[in-house]
């Protein structure tokens, strides 16, 4: 399959998991009182105003992308994979976005958002890591 093709049904898988695991993790967290927002935000981000969960699925189908260019050559269960991207996923959202929007990095490392994070990306990750090999083949026929 030619790298184009993968990148952008990985993005989909991606997206895909965001609507599906990504807002289940969400749902069970809200039930449980952890999260304040229900899932599904549909609150404008800025600086487009598009809905939050629109913006969370183009994010997350970024990595995606990027997972669907390396899914032939990943080891073992790719629902492990999927895990890794997920917990890189959140890192990079409590080091890196947290500082774009000027807020403290990793949420001055309070344990809360640390798990609420971890948690919903990581189930997202792995529903990429289910979700993808549906879609990608991780081996080429002749190879």
């Amino acid at each position: 399959m030619p790298w184009p093709m993968r990148a952008a049904l990985g993005f989909v898988a991606a997206a895909v998991a965001t609507f599906t695991f990504h807002q289940a993790m969400w749902a069970a967290l809200h039930a449980a009182g952890l999260m304040p927002l229900p899932p599904f935000p549909m609150g404008p981000t800025a600086p487009f105003g598009v809905p939050r969960i629109i913006s969370l699925a183009f994010w997350g189908g970024l990595y995606g992308a990027a997972f669907g260019l390396v899914l032939p050559r990943l080891p073992g269960p790719l629902w492990r994979a999927g895990l890794g991207l997920g917990v890189v996923a959140a890192l990079v959202g409590l080091f890196i976005v947290t500082a774009i929007k000027g807020q403290p990095i990793a949420y001055g490392f309070a344990w809360r958002p640390w798990l609420l994070s971890l948690l919903i990306n990581g189930c997202w990750g792995i529903g990429v890591g289910l979700i993808a090999p549906l879609m990608i083949p991780r081996r080429t026929p002749g190879s």
